[in-house]
Order: C-alpha cells, then structure tokens, then sequence
C-alpha cells in the first residue's frame, strides 16, 4: 500500500510533498496499521528525553510521524473518521503527558513536590476542552487547555514556594513544550482563552477558585464550553465533575440554553457574514459548528435528568437523542452523514498545507486537489455534495431553535385552566396543588379565560401553555391564593406583548422565580406589573444571583448614559431601568434569603449613591450657565441615605452644598439643586428615580436650596436646633467635590464634638421625642415598631442623645458607623452598661429586621401583636431607661 498511498499524498497535500523531501526517511513507515498510542508512547520512550532539546525534537518528531501515516491512510480510504480523530486525540494525550512529567520532575528537583496543607503530593489537572475534551481533535488543530489543581498549599523543597506558584511555572513550561516553533516545527499550538476571565485570569487555578468562578461568574456560553471538558492529567477526575456538573447540567429543564445557544450562534453568523465566510465548512451555515449546537443544547436543557447525555463525543450524543427520541432516527442519520462529511472535507482542506483553517479554498490548484482528496470528480461535484449536507443541516438546526415549548394538554392541572373539570374535580386537583380556597381560584382562572377570550389565537395558546405550571408553582408557595391572583393581574397586563408570554412559558426558572417574587412582596408584584420589561432579568438565574459589583455597575450605567449624549429624556429613563434592574436582584436575593438587611441597606444606599453621582455629573454638563467644568459643589446625604439604612422605597433626605467664591456661584448652584431634585423626581414612562426630602436643610423648607459651606457652619454653630443636630449624627458626604465632602465631615465632627449642657440637651431630646410620638397616634393594640415607646425610633433618640452628650469626651463616637455599632462603642466605654448595649443592639436589629419583613409584605405601618416581641421591646425600654434616667 505505502507507494501508492505516499503517491496520493503527494497529490494532494502540499505539505506532505515538503515533508517527504525534508524527511525522506518518513517514506519507510509502516501504513498497513493505525498509528496508536502505545506506539507513539514507544517511540518517545526509546531512547527517552534526557533533556528538554531532546524532547522536545521527539516530540515533534513524533508529530510528524503522526501526520503522515494518519493522512495517507485517511487519503488511501484505509483509515474512517475515527481513526484520524483518535490518533490526533492520542498524540495531544500522549504528548502532554511526557512533557508534563519532565517539567514537573525538573520544576521538584528545583523546588520541591508541591503538596497540600495534609501533606498529599499535588499534581496539576490538565483539563481538554473542545475536540480535545471530546476525542474528536482534527488534524491542524488548536488544543484548547486548561490548567487546575486540587489544593492550595507549597512545595517541600529548600526553595520553597506556594502551589500556584509551581503550577503557573509548569503550566508555561508545558505550553512552550507543544508550541514552541523550533527548527522541527510544533506539536500543537496551545489555547488557553477559555479559561476563568480569559486572558486576565491565572494561568493556574485550584478548585476552590474555579468553583467559586462557575458560581459567581460563569456565562452561558461557558457551560457550552464546559459540556467537553475532559481531565487528562492529575487523577482528579470525580472532584472536578462534581464541581463542573452542576454547572454545566441543570437540575431542572434548562430551557435558558435555547437563547444562550441561539445568542451564541447568531454572533457566528454575524461574525461569519462580516468577514465573508460563507464558504467556511466549521462555521458557515449548515456547517460543524451547527450540529454540535443541535446536539449540545439538549444537553444543556436535558442533560441534568438523563445521565445518557453528558457524553462528549457529538456522534455518540447524536446517537443517544435518537435513543430518548429527543431527535427522530432520520434526523440522527442525517446530522451524522453531514457531521462525517464535513469533518472529513475539514480535514483534507488542513491536509492542503497543514494550515488550520476551514475555508475552502479559491485557487484552481487547490480546488482540484481537495476534490480528489474527497473522490468527486471535480469542485463543482464536490460543491453540490457538500450543499446537499448543508441544507439538511441547517433544516434540522432551524427545527430545533424553532421547536415549540413542550404541550401542556397532558398537565394534571391542563383541565381545571381550561375550565373543563367538573366541579369537584376541580376541588380536589386544587387542594391537592396546595390551594385552601379553591373557589376563589376558580374565580380568578375564570375571569382570565374571559379576558383571554379576546386575544388572538396565538396568545391563547400561548397562555394555555403557561397557565398549568404557572398554577402549580404557585401552589407550592406560602398564599397560593394570593400569589395566584398577583400572576393573573400580571398576565393580564403583558397578555397583548405576548413575547412576555412566551419567556415564560420557554424559562420555568423564569416563572418560578416570578412566582416567589409575587409570593413575597405586594410592592415586587407592581413593580413588576407596571415595568413587564424587568422578566428578562428573571431569564438567567445566576446572573440575577450574583452579588453586585458597584464600581463595574458605575461604569456600565455611565457608559450606557454617554451612548445617548444630549437626550434628557433617554438619560432619564436608563437611570430608572437601572434603578429598577438593580432593585430586582437585591429583592431575589433578598427574597432567597441570601441577603441579611444590613448587607441589603448597604447595596440600596450604594445603589443610591451611584445614582445620584450620575445625576450630578449628567446635570451639571447639561447646564448652560456652568462657569467651571467640574463643580464645586457636594450632595449630603441625611436620614436612611446618611445612615446607609435605606428599604426598598426609601425617600432620599437631601442637603446640597458648595464652596465656590465666583459671584454668580449661589444662583448658578441652586439651578443645578433645582435640576438634580427634577431628575429625580420626574415621573417617566419608566417611573420615578427618587422621591427626595430637601427640608433639613438651614431653615428648612424657607431657606435656601443650597448652602455655601461658610454659610452651612454658621448656621449649624449659631441657629441650628438640637433636633438638626441630632441628625447630624447620621449625614455623610455621597457625592460631588470631595473638598467639599471634607468640609462637611469637618463641620459635623465639630457640632457633634462640642460641650453641651447635659440637663438642657436632654430636655430637648426628650421634647422632641414626645413631638415625633404625638404626631404619630396608634389608636391599635398593636405594636409599631418604629414610632411606640420601645421601638427603632427610642433607640435611635438614645444613640442620638448620647452623641451629643458624649462626643466631647469620646470622639470616636462621632462616626457615622450605625447605631449598632455605636451602641457596643457607648457600652465599651461605660457610657451605658454593656449588656444594656448589647441586648439594644440586638433588639434594634430585630426591630429592623421585621419592619422589613412586614412591610414587605404589603403592610401600609409596621405593626405587630405586642407580645411577639416583648422581650426586644423590653430591650430598648431598658436602654431609655439607662440613657436617659427615666
């Protein structure tokens, strides 16, 4: 066979001629047999790489041998498809594992063996990706790696140094091995992009780290990647899976990687149609890449219920949906004639000039060459054939991305939708779903059929489709009943934008997480009716999970805010959907118990800040009587936005600031005040940012909108009542000219620092506080948490008292770090007795804590039956006492 074969190679291979006349000696190889894995495992073992020159010419020695007999054989018709691509696969293996276990002993005779904290040696985890991770490497491929290891921990040896320091050394040396172009070529070139943050991220990772990344950061187009990934090296097989299967196999049925995939693939065809690549058999349309999209998203939707499915190869998971019947047997049959075909033509296309490209070629001698290495008769034979493939491709592509969402006439709960259970039927399927007052949800689904009545056909079906899960879900919640009827009154609002309709159908985590949504908060279930556009956020769970990144968060709001320059309106709304967007993951959050209030007020009130930093800097440029570029000028905030205490719906307690001799600077600084609070308070198509309080300014609602600083310690020092003073205590800098900020804190330190009459302060504190609990009657039985003898505003008066009182002797109290906080400073200092702190920090905690809760709940005042909290009452009653002698 070998002349012939040689001969056919030649005629179709540019590079194999060149390879033949550099290394005539090539033309003795055996290619009768398959070029396996024990036999390049022999070739590198005898004689063995005594050092790194020496393996490194063997393994691309080794390389070569590969090259030519998997090619002739392949031309020769002697070899299938998974010949070449198990061969290649060996080679990658085979060639990794000899030069990794150079460099590892080379990098221990240096260092020492990297161990962990128990003393275990540690090896690192080359993970393949792509063909590699799937045994399906083609011939002039990339090897797509990544490289993990299991613990933290340091080497053994006389130099010392920390795992991932020895894992980022080996994971160089390793790379520099396979692709490193030197006088006999390369192995492989290595691409290491798909790791963790890309090119930004370590170069070597342990688990705990990738675990956290997954987590946290993982994208949808990173559990596609993820789907192939296969360990080659470092016996950590089942640690990694259980970290990477939850990700990448969903627990439920995963219908995010339809837009994930179809997101995905239309960047291709962008990508495709922008650099002209129509004719690239990998990426074009009806090409590779699509049937591994058809077989990889019913992995990703399935794969967390059939096991079958987690399988890397694409033939073999092509097979198995045939199996399920997730794919019809034709379909099957089809996808892989057209998936051998264009892997095969992939294959001669690299053959050409060992080139890793999948475009065909435009060249007559080329095309000539490549349709014989395909057995056509010429290009044009070979076109039609690889057309043929390519439509039946792209049909089944389409028919899957276009598939409908799953039938719902066979749901238990399809009849009592429909309204066509009898009577008592209906009972019992709702009680059974979690529902106590069946009738009133039959009341509900009867008043949505009739207004359904009046939808388009498709609408219909569509609601039909989504009205049982959505049924069943909000049986399985705390107030089915309400729940329920909050779902209806929504659906009712998106039912004519039947997209929303659809998103809910195709996402049930979608649904579900509008459920509990719903189930929560009165106020989550307007916000949500009145702005349907916020669903989307509920599509992709992690995301809507993700702790927030508020530096990022700045910068993506401002560059949204400079791609509509000069559009007030347009601005206007993007800071409201930010708003709203924010504000709908911290409630999912909140909601999932994953925040605590603290952690929440905190995310609000940098939420605000970053809103209200926008909204200076926006205003400001658009201010035609600027005479600065930046402004002198500071926003304070007070109250909740002062103490970083903010809910939900908080006002913001605004005082405006500047220091700026030009003459015109107070007139020119109150339009920019009169411009922010309009900004905020502007009611748009999308809401309102912020209902703003500006009456604790100097003189309140008489005075002026804005203060000089000058102005603002004068009268703070001479005029200020104590009730000012008190809320000093909780005012902080947010935003503007951080000059001004500095004068502001410097003023505040001042007032709070000053000597006062202990007597007359807490005669005043204590009229106020009478003042505060007249205007503010409870004519119940019930408990207010807030405004009762008791309550949040007992303990805030307390700490308030014992700043003013107290700040001459013991500054640090004059920070502005929280009640709490100030609570245990005022206990450690014997200002109060410490358990008498403690148990008030503790019961102003919980006091909060079910404000909260109540008023998410859709409480208009936060009341509760005195005896749930009577131990926490007595709590704050006990701290009065002490603080204030009575």
């Amino acid at each position: 066979m070998s002349v012939p074969a040689l001969d056919r190679l030649v005629r179709c291979s540019r590079y194999g001629s060149r390879l033949l006349a550099a290394r005539p000696a090539l033309a003795e190889l055996d290619l009768t047999r398959p070029y396996d894995r024990a036999v390049m495992e022999g070739f590198l073992a005898n004689p063995p790489g005594a050092d790194e020159d020496t393996l490194y010419r063997r393994l691309r020695q080794l390389r070569q041998q590969v090259w030519l007999v998997v090619t002739a054989r392949d031309l020769a018709g002697e070899a299938d498809l998974a010949e070449v691509t198990t061969a290649y696969t060996d080679l990658a293996e085979v060639s990794i594992a000899a030069a990794l276990d150079f460099h590892h002993n080379a990098l221990v005779a240096r260092h020492g063996e990297p161990r962990d904290a128990t003393g275990e040696p540690q090896r690192l985890v080359v993970v393949g990706m792509g063909k590699l991770g799937g045994g399906e490497l083609n011939v002039s491929s990339d090897i797509d790696l990544i490289y993990l290891y299991a613990e933290e921990g340091e080497t053994d040896g006389a130099k010392s140094i920390s795992n991932h320091e020895f894992f980022v050394k080996l994971g160089r040396k390793l790379t520099g091995a396979l692709s490193e172009n030197t006088a006999d070529g390369y192995v492989f070139r290595v691409d290491l992009r798909l790791r963790p943050w890309g090119d930004s991220g370590p170069l070597a990772m342990g688990f705990a780290m990738l675990e956290d990344y997954l987590v946290a950061h993982g994208r949808p187009w990173e559990r596609y990647a993820w789907i192939k990934a296969r360990p080659l090296t470092g016996g950590q097989d089942a640690t990694l899976a259980g970290i990477v299967r939850p990700f990448v196999f969903r627990k439920y049925l995963d219908f995010e990687a339809f837009a994930a995939i179809r997101d995905l693939h239309l960047q291709i065809r962008r990508e495709v149609a922008r650099r002209d690549m129509a004719h690239n058999v990998k990426l074009g349309p009806g090409g590779i890449r699509e049937i591994e999209f058809t077989a990889q998203v019913f992995q990703l939707i399935r794969g967390g219920q059939i096991a079958a499915l987690r399988q890397r190869p694409t033939l073999a998971v092509l097979a198995e949906l045939a199996r399920t019947g997730l794919v019809t047997a034709d379909a099957q049959r089809e996808l892989a004639d057209a998936y051998d075909f264009l892997r095969r033509l992939e294959h001669r296309i690299q053959y050409l000039d060992d080139a890793q490209t999948q475009l065909l070629p435009e060249d007559a001698e080329s095309r000539a060459m490549l349709a014989e290495a395909m057995n056509c008769a010429d290009f044009g034979a070979l076109m039609a054939a690889l057309d043929r493939h390519r439509h039946r491709v792209t049909r089944h592509f389409e028919q899957v991305f276009a598939a409908p969402q799953a039938d719902q006439t066979s749901h238990p709960l399809a009849a009592v939708c429909c309204g066509t259970a009898g009577p008592e039927a209906a009972q019992a399927l709702l009680e059974h779903a979690g529902y106590r007052e069946p009738a009133r949800i039959l009341a509900t689904l009867d008043g949505l059929r009739q207004y359904a009545a009046r939808l388009p056909e498709s609408t219909q079906l569509r609601l039909n489709a989504l009205l049982p899960p959505a049924l069943e879900i909000a049986g399985s919640l705390a107030a089915p009943e309400t729940t329920l009827e909050r779902l209806a009154a929504l659906i009712q609002a998106i039912a004519r934008r039947a997209t929303y309709l659809a998103l809910l159908a195709e996402y049930p985590a979608a649904l579900r997480q509008l459920a509990k949504l719903l189930a929560a908060s009165p106020w989550a279930a307007q916000m949500i009716t009145r702005q349907p556009q916020l669903l989307d956020e509920l599509i992709a769970p992690q995301h809507l999970m993700s702790a927030p990144d508020w530096a990022q968060l700045a910068a993506q709001l401002a560059a949204e805010l400079d791609a509509a320059p000069g559009d007030t309106e347009a601005q206007m709304d993007i800071m409201r959907r930010f708003k709203q967007v924010q504000t709908l993951r911290l409630l999912a959050q909140d909601v999932a118990g994953r925040l605590t209030l603290e952690a929440l007020s905190d995310h609000l009130s940098y939420l605000a800040d970053t809103l209200l930093a926008e909204t200076l800097a926006r205003c400001w440029a658009s201010l035609k009587t600027r005479h600065r570029d930046v402004p002198r000028f500071a926003v304070i905030g007070y109250g909740k936005l002062g103490g970083k205490e903010l809910g939900y719906a908080s006002d913001l307690d605004l005082v405006f600031l500047f220091d700026d001799g030009d003459e015109h600077a107070q007139e020119i600084y109150a339009r920019l005040a009169q411009r922010i609070n309009t900004w905020l308070g502007t009611p748009t198509a999308t809401g309102v940012l912020y209902e703003t309080d500006l009456r604790l300014r100097p003189d309140g609602a008489s005075g002026l909108l804005v203060s000089s600083v000058d102005a603002f310690r004068n009268y703070q020092m001479n005029q200020a009542w104590t009730w000012e003073h008190q809320a000093i205590t909780r005012a902080r800098f947010v935003c503007g000219d951080a000059a001004v900020g500095h004068a502001f804190e410097s003023i505040r330190r001042d007032i709070l620092c000053a000597p006062r009459d202990p007597a007359k302060l807490r005669d005043e504190v204590l009229a106020m506080r009478r003042k505060m609990h007249d205007g503010h009657p409870n004519a119940t039985e019930l408990f207010d948490l807030k405004h009762d003898s008791g309550g949040i505003v007992d303990v805030e008066f307390c700490v308030q008292y014992l700043i003013l009182r107290d700040c001459v002797r013991h500054p640090a109290l004059a920070d502005n770090v929280g009640n709490i906080a100030l609570l245990q400073r005022a206990g450690a200092t014997g200002l109060i007795p410490a358990a008498t702190a403690a148990a008030a920090a503790d019961a102003y905690r919980e006091l909060r804590r079910r404000q909260h809760a109540v008023k998410l709940a859709g409480a208009e005042q936060a009341r509760v039956p005195p005896a749930d909290l009577a131990a926490v009452r007595a709590a704050v009653q006990t701290l009065w006492a002490d603080t204030m002698g009575m």
